[in-house]
């Protein structure tokens, strides 16, 4: 639980007696299962703020309920945690619209056994989930909690309020819209590593020569200021204009790390993290790159976020 969840629990749980006892039960198991729920809200709204927020408020929720009555907690936290979330997807889309620049997901610093779970990684990198953005979010849930979290359509339904034949449909529906913009082959984390310490060495000896050879002549940069910082407010497309932007990067300090379940480069300028820089290959060339630059979305780079399926 995060700081909120935990005084919330503390105020909840003071005493003894069925009262207290309930009250335990309750959040043991809302600790048990808050990294699936994290995962779950986090894919949903690419924003870990946010997702923490869900969490908050699906705990006040689930507080709140006679845990006699409750047959199976992970369902009804998870039929919580997602309609939650579509609420706030809904304001989250709106707030969008009206965002400077391109909008990029909350980066999060993930342990290196996230990597192992292909199906996990591949669920929260950076490029999956732009391509989740271009869902609606009925369609959005339905497609994470049935692609990535396997759950049963009756469940869905449950969750978004849908009948199990209409959740069926938009599964197909969604499953077949991320088939055709998703990454087309599967990287492994070795071939990504060794294509970033090459890019690395390239960006930091400014080698022009060795940056274009490393880049896909249609490579797509997505620089995310939120108009607090800068960042290109157009995407920058092209080798050669890219790689005039990657050279700008100059004496900063590039630091490999474990972002969304890929490896990645962190950005540092004065010993502070200016940019989280994560990248997408294609035929062993990087064909994009996203650099998150807004503050606002840096604030968790320094610590290991957990994320579980």
């Amino acid at each position: 639980m995060d700081e909120g969840t935990e005084r919330a629990a503390d105020a909840s749980g003071s005493g003894s007696g069925p009262r207290a006892a309930s009250t335990d039960a309750a959040t043991e198991a809302f600790v048990a299962h808050r990294n699936l729920l994290f995962t779950v809200a986090y894919e949903m709204l690419g924003s870990a703020a946010d997702a923490e927020d869900v969490l908050q408020e699906t705990w006040l929720r689930w507080a709140g309920v006679d845990q006699t009555t409750v047959r199976d907690p992970r369902a009804f936290l998870v039929r919580v945690t997602t309609r939650q979330a579509l609420t706030r997807l809904r304001t989250l889309r709106r707030r969008k619209e009206s965002y400077v620049g391109p909008w990029l997901p909350e980066p999060l610093l993930t342990a290196p056994d996230v990597a192992e779970d292909i199906e996990l990684a591949d669920s929260v990198s950076m490029a999956m989930l732009l391509v989740l953005e271009t869902l609606a979010p009925t369609e959005r849930a339905v497609f994470v909690l049935r692609e990535v979290f396997d759950l049963g359509y009756d469940e869905i339904a449950q969750a978004v309020d849908k009948s199990a034949a209409a959740v069926r449909q938009i599964a197909h529906r969604s499953r077949a819209h991320v088939a055709a913009r998703r990454p087309r082959e599967v990287v492994s984390p070795a071939q990504t590593r060794g294509v970033l310490a090459a890019f690395q060495q390239a960006v930091a000896t400014g080698d022009l020569q060795r940056l274009l050879d490393m880049i896909a002549p249609d490579v797509v940069l997505l620089t995310d200021g939120g108009g607090v910082v800068r960042a290109a407010l157009e995407p920058v497309v092209g080798a050669h204009l890219v790689a005039d932007v990657l050279r700008r990067i100059g004496t900063a300090t590039l630091r490999p790390a474990q972002v969304n379940g890929h490896p990645a480069l962190i950005v540092l300028t004065g010993g502070a993290i200016d940019t989280v820089l994560a990248v997408r290959l294609e035929g062993g060339l990087i064909a994009g790159l996203y650099a998150v630059r807004n503050p606002e979305k840096l604030s968790r780079i320094d610590r290991e976020t957990a994320v579980a399926r």
